[in-house]
């Protein structure tokens, strides 16, 4: 049953795929939500009307997370209309494939760079800016707000494809450690580190049912698990540093290709 709190939820990349279904679980438990998107606007009016047909208020806010000044204007554009912010959720990201041994998509400068800046850069000024409205409130210790990032299984289990993706998901870890370090006691920083959950790139359907098999438990991680981890952690207020691998023991198993590549 849905219950109405007065609690806010922002999620970056909401209008597809992960954040859609993280926005519209966390909307069907009375939070409000707050959809970030890029380019999307059309995925992102639907996704808000139907938070808003659950009797839940719900705003869509674009945001291009390359630019610092956007990213910090989601934030304050967030606080302006519901006047706080009770978790982040970064689920934005971009996925390109690159390895440095393969001459047909070798790793750029470039390429390091778009992945750095929206998958690490974004992330952190996002929560740094939530921070520093947290700061000038009340402290309470019954509910504590956090920024939850979406990792990737593959940092337990490194392999070289998506390179630069990988490097960025492995930093954004390293942040996501010191900002709990750094924002205590005003603020949680929380990693949720998803297994293969949806098709991705030109996967098949049976190529992606095939992939998502390859775990200990048989199965991996749903877009159903993957959101009510989030809203786990959104309410769980001594986790706070550390990450939540919700993968089906995907991690544990050790493969010098991405699984993707794997099953064809």
């Amino acid at each position: 049953m849905k219950t109405m709190v007065d609690r806010t939820v922002l999620v970056t990349g909401a209008a597809k795929r992960l954040g859609r279904e993280i926005a519209l679980h966390f909307a069907n438990q009375g939070w409000n939500v707050i959809i970030h998107y890029g380019q999307s606007a059309q995925e992102a009016e639907a996704v808000l009307d139907e938070i808003r047909a659950l009797g839940v208020e719900a705003i869509a806010v674009q945001a291009n997370l390359a630019y610092q000044k956007e990213a910090e204007s989601l934030i304050l554009k967030s606080i302006d209309h519901f006047s706080r912010i009770d978790c982040l959720i970064n689920s934005a990201a971009i996925f390109e494939y690159d390895r440095p041994s393969q001459t047909d998509h070798p790793v750029s400068a470039d390429l390091i760079e778009r992945h750095t800046q929206i998958n690490l850069a974004a992330p952190i000024i996002l929560a740094q800016a939530m921070f520093r409205h947290l700061k000038t409130q009340p402290i309470n210790k019954d509910f504590v707000p956090a920024t939850i990032q979406l990792l990737d299984q593959k940092l337990i289990n490194l392999n070289p494809d998506y390179f630069s993706y990988t490097l960025s998901k492995s930093a954004l870890l390293t942040a996501t450690e010191m900002m709990a370090r750094d924002f205590a006691p005003y603020m949680r920083s929380v990693g949720l580190a998803p297994g293969i959950t949806l098709p991705s790139g030109d996967q098949s359907q049976s190529e992606f049912e095939k992939a998502h098999q390859v775990t200990p438990m048989g199965f991996s991680s749903s877009a159903h698990d993957i959101a009510s981890a989030a809203f786990f952690l959104a309410n769980a207020k001594s986790i706070t540093g550390t990450t939540l691998y919700v993968d089906g023991g995907q991690h544990l198993l050790a493969s010098d290709r991405d699984v993707m590549f794997k099953i064809k």
